[in-house]
This record gives C-alpha cells, sequence and structure tokens, in this order.
C-alpha cells in the first residue's frame, strides 16, 4: 500500500491484560471532532508520513507512550466541519496507569472494562472499534513484551543523613498507605521540580531540617518494582554533607517518630529499598535494581 492510499486518520487503540481499553477524554466546546467524548490516542497523517508512522507519533505525542502495534481495521468518520474521511486504527497492549500518562491534549485517560462502555458518551467510530474488538476478542488481544513499551516511572527523593556512624530513619505512621509501622527514610515524590530542589523542601516539610543545596551529593540510586508488571520507581537517595536544626515531627499523619540508628544496626521494620540504599551507600555503590 502506498502512502497517498493509507486514510488520512490513524488511531491506536490500547488494551490491557484485563480486557480494558485505553480512552480519552477529549474537551468539550472546542470545533474538533468529536468534542467531550470519550476516544482513542491519535490523529492525522502529516506530509509524506504513513499511517503507521502518524500514529506511533501521535501516540508518543499525547501518551509518552512507544508500543507495538499491528493494524487492526479501518473505519468511516465526520470532521467538525461535516466532513467524511476515514481512520486506519492500530491495536496494542499496555499494562500501565492510565493516571500516570501525561495529557497535553484533552481532558484526561482511563481504563474501561466492555461492560462500562455502553454507559459512556462515546465517539461514534471509537464505540465501532470496539464493538468490532469484542466480537473477535480473545483472539485479537495482542500480548505486550516486556521492554517492548514505553513505560513513566515515578521519581522519588530520600534524604541520607548520616552522624557519628548513625542514620536518620523515621517511623512512619501504623495508617499510612505505604509501609505502615516501618522506619523509612525521609523522602518524597518530585513534582514540578529538580529532585534536588524536591529534596530540601521535603526536609523542611517534613522534618524542620534546613539543607543548602550546594551541600547535597548523590549517594545511591534504586530502580525497583515491587512487582513483575508494577509501576516503576526510581529513588535518588542524596546525602547532605551539613544540615541545620534538629529532626521533628512535623507530619504526625504520616511520621511519628525520627530516630538515630547504628548503620550497622538498624531496626528490624525497615523499607526493603531503603536498607537496601543504605547498605549500597556503605559499600561504595551507586546503583541497586530491585523486584525486576
Amino acid at each position: 500500500m502506498s502512502v497517498s492510499e493509507d486514510p488520512l486518520g490513524t488511531a491506536a487503540l490500547l488494551v490491557d491484560s484485563r480486557g480494558r481499553y485505553l480512552l480519552h477524554l477529549r474537551d468539550a466546546n472546542k470545533k474538533i471532532c468529536d468534542p467531550g467524548t470519550w476516544s482513542i490516542p491519535g490523529g492525522n497523517r502529516e506530509g509524506a508520513e504513513s499511517s503507521r508512522e502518524a500514529v506511533e507519533r501521535e501516540l508518543l505525542e499525547e501518551t509518552g507512550l512507544t508500543v507495538p502495534l499491528e493494524e487492526f481495521t479501518v473505519v468511516d468518520c465526520v470532521g467538525p466541519d461535516g466532513i467524511k474521511g476515514r481512520i486506519r486504527v492500530y491495536l496494542g497492549a499496555w499494562d500501565g496507569d492510565a493516571d500516570s500518562l501525561p495529557c497535553p491534549e484533552g481532558i484526561m485517560f482511563r481504563h474501561f472494562g466492555a461492560d462500562t462502555i455502553p454507559y459512556l458518551t462515546m465517539c461514534p467510530w471509537t464505540k465501532e472499534v470496539i464493538d468490532l474488538h469484542q466480537a473477535q476478542a480473545p483472539t485479537s488481544v495482542p500480548q505486550a513484551r516486556p521492554g517492548g513499551r514505553a513505560r513513566l516511572n515515578v521519581v522519588g527523593v530520600h534524604l541520607y543523613l548520616e552522624q557519628d556512624g548513625q542514620v536518620l530513619l523515621g517511623l512512619r505512621h501504623p495508617d499510612s498507605a505505604y509501609a505502615g509501622s516501618t522506619h523509612h527514610f525521609l523522602a518524597g515524590h518530585c513534582e514540578q521540580e529538580s529532585a534536588v530542589a524536591c529534596l530540601v523542601r521535603e526536609a523542611e516539610e517534613e522534618a524542620g531540617l534546613v539543607i543548602d543545596p550546594e551541600d547535597v551529593e548523590l549517594a545511591h540510586v534504586v530502580h525497583m518494582v515491587d512487582e513483575p508488571g508494577a509501576q516503576p520507581r526510581v529513588g535518588f537517595v542524596f546525602r547532605a554533607r551539613q544540615w541545620t536544626g534538629t529532626p521533628q515531627v512535623r507530619e504526625p499523619d504520616r511520621c511519628v517518630s525520627w530516630g538515630w540508628w547504628p548503620a550497622d544496626a538498624l531496626p528490624d521494620r525497615v523499607v526493603p529499598y531503603t536498607r537496601a540504599a543504605i547498605e549500597g551507600v556503605r559499600a561504595g555503590r551507586l546503583y541497586t535494581e530491585m523486584g525486576w
């Protein structure tokens, strides 16, 4: 098939291992195709692009994903000016968290099972594509291949403070959503900021410690998943050479106490990757992988 014979429109139908579809809520009250409806990511070919080149580009731009795709079907559509067109749809597999995807266009991404589709305000051609896929399922669901797709990683920062051979750890609140009644670094997730800026902010917010960014150095990195296929996380462990203040409990709903523990005699209940990072720092290693 030549590029000139390709439909102008392209789209990607992504299905997870539970049979759910990744849908995109389009802006309402705009002069676009099917405003205010749930649809699937995609867009028109540009220049001399083939449909495959276009759908791969659009998927990357709209979701940050690069996944293996196979041709699935071609459907008719109607543009905002009532002009009829055609869309070549590709099928792929993705098991990630829809909430973790960037959304530079539209409102949000969500996964929906086939039983929910009839209750959504659907883009007509997207509903047609899903109905066709349901009629062929499960044989038409490609298998996700390890390493064959992009997956956004959660970035966390962790503070390694040591004095007189002892390391600062916090005891997390029993009702904490993560690692209740377990010791952990002072830590937090990066927002719209650099990792070091995040560390400085979290240290002040969580424990009242003032740290100069110039006194911070990278001590260890942990790249981990809780189990194969789970959301991957990158933990930067920074050492502060000096700081001002005494650790205080400033977020009692998360941390009930701060304490200094001998680096060679940590408490029994320590977050596993925290223990691994401390061991790595003491051994002079810069990197640890866990759970892969």
